[in-house]
């Protein structure tokens, strides 16, 4: 089972989106507010990211809103 972390700020529309997305395909996840938790934001940073959210799984990362990213997840989920 894949860990997943989405790094979000608050009132960010693609976070909400992101939020929605695994929601309804029912993928677990953690969520970290980047506006409370400078290390976390020291952690997407290094990751070469700029902007929320940046989901982190155990196959990778990205940054944004990422239907095709999420599909992929799912796809994974019922591989497993």
């Amino acid at each position: 089972m894949n860990t997943i972390i989405v790094y979000s700020q608050p009132r960010c529309v693609q976070c909400t989106a992101t939020y929605r997305a695994l929601d309804s395909k029912g993928i677990d996840y953690d969520v970290v507010d980047l506006s409370t938790a400078p290390l976390a934001l020291k952690t997407v940073k290094e990751l070469g990211y700029l902007q929320a959210p940046v989901v982190v799984t155990d196959q990778g990362h990205w940054s944004g809103f990422r239907p095709d990213k999420i599909a992929d997840l799912n796809n994974e989920q019922e591989d497993a």
